[in-house]
C-alpha cells in the first residue's frame, strides 16, 4: 500500500510538472525614427509551442506597414512600421488579462520624453500623456516570479533541502547563489551564451541527479555529491544561470541602467528561492510535530517525484530538439 502511495504522488507531482513552464516577459519597443513615424518591434514567447494571443492595440489612425516576421528561440519577434501620434492616446495589450505574462514596454522619442512601462494582467494600458520613470524595479518582481514559477529551478532545490544535512543547507544553497550568479551576469553584460536546449537538458538532468542522490542518501550509500555537495550546487548552477538569463534574453535591460536591473532581478531570484527554501522547511518542521512516523516515506516519495519529473523533463527536451 506505502508504495503504491509512493508511485501515486510520484506521477502526479511529474503529471504536474510536465505542465508547468517559467514565466516569461513580453517586450514592445517603439522607436520614432522621423516625426510620427516609428519602427515597432513586439517580442512574444512562446510556450507548449504556442504563440500566446497577445496583440498591441494603438491609438486611432497607427496602421501597420511592411511587417514582417522572425523567430528566435522560444520567441516570435514581430515588426513593422507605422505613421501616427503617439503623444496621446493609450497602448495597452489585448488579451494580457488571460495570461501570467508581463509586458516590458519602451517608447523612445526623437523630442518629447521617453516612456517605458510594465504592463501587467490587471494593468494593461499606457497612458502616453503621463510621464513615467524606467522601470528598473520591475525585474525584481520578474526575478521572484522567476523562480517561483520556474518549476525546474524550484526542483533542483528542494532536491539541495533532501540532499543535505542541516549544517550543509547553507554552504551548499549559497554556492548555488554564488555560480549561477556568475552566469547570469556574464550572459546578460558579456554576452556568454549556450545554445538554449542543451541548457534546458542539462537542468532537467541535474534534478534527475539530485532525486537519486537523495535515495542514495536514505538508503545510507555515501557519494560525493554527499560528502561536497557544494560543489555540485556550484556546478550545476552555472548552468542554471544561463537558464535564468532566458528571461532576461527577449527583453533585454533598460539603457543606462543596466547593472542596477541585473542587480534587482538577481535579488528577486534570491528572494523567491529563500522563501521557497524556508517554506520547505516548515512543511518539514510541521510535518514532523504532526506525524513523526510518516516523514520517511514523505522523503522517500518526494525523492523519487524529483527524479521522475527531472528524467521526464530531460527525454521530453531531448526529443524536442530533433522533432
Amino acid at each position: 500500500m506505502i508504495r503504491a502511495c509512493l508511485l501515486f504522488l510520484a506521477i502526479m507531482i511529474a503529471a504536474l510538472g510536465a505542465e508547468a513552464h517559467e514565466v516569461r516577459p513580453a517586450y514592445l519597443e517603439i522607436t520614432e525614427t522621423a516625426p510620427g513615424q516609428y519602427d515597432v518591434t513586439w517580442k512574444q514567447p512562446i510556450l507548449d509551442g504556442r504563440r500566446l494571443k497577445l496583440e498591441p492595440t494603438f491609438p486611432e489612425g497607427c496602421e501597420r506597414q511592411n511587417e514582417r516576421v522572425t523567430g528566435a528561440g522560444g520567441t516570435v519577434i514581430l515588426r513593422w512600421s507605422m505613421a501616427c501620434d503617439l503623444n496621446r492616446g493609450e497602448v495597452s495589450i489585448a488579451g494580457l488579462d488571460r495570461t501570467l505574462t508581463d509586458v516590458f514596454l519602451r517608447i523612445d522619442r526623437q523630442t518629447t520624453d521617453d516612456l517605458t512601462a510594465v504592463l501587467r494582467p490587471g494593468a494593461a494600458t499606457l497612458d502616453l500623456t503621463v510621464p513615467s520613470g524606467a522601470p528598473t524595479l520591475a525585474y525584481f518582481r520578474i526575478g521572484v516570479e522567476h523562480i517561483i514559477f520556474g518549476f525546474d529551478h524550484l526542483l533542483f532545490v528542494l532536491g539541495l533541502v533532501l540532499l543535505v544535512r542541516p549544517r550543509q543547507l547553507i554552504p551548499t544553497v549559497t554556492a548555488f547563489t554564488v555560480a549561477h550568479s556568475i552566469t547570469l551576469a556574464a550572459s546578460a553584460l558579456g554576452g556568454i551564451t549556450l545554445p538554449g536546449a542543451p541548457v534546458e537538458i542539462t537542468i532537467a538532468m541535474s534534478i534527475a541527479l539530485l532525486g537519486a542522490e537523495a535515495i542514495y542518501r536514505m538508503r545510507g550509500r555515501m557519494t560525493l555529491a554527499q560528502r561536497m555537495p557544494w560543489l555540485i550546487a556550484f556546478g550545476f548552477g552555472l548552468i542554471h544561470g544561463f537558464g535564468f538569463a532566458g528571461a532576461l534574453s527577449e527583453i533585454g535591460l533598460p539603457k543606462g541602467a543596466e547593472v542596477m536591473a541585473l542587480l534587482l532581478f538577481n535579488l528577486g531570484v534570491e528572494a523567491g528561492q529563500i522563501t521557497f527554501v524556508l517554506f520547505v522547511l516548515a512543511l518539514v518542521w510541521l510535518g514532523r510535530h504532526l506525524y513523526r512516523q510518516g516523514e520517511p516515506a514523505l522523503r522517500v516519495a518526494t525523492a523519487y517525484a524529483i527524479g521522475i519529473t527531472g528524467s521526464y523533463w530531460a527525454i521530453e527536451r531531448i526529443v524536442g530538439v530533433f522533432i
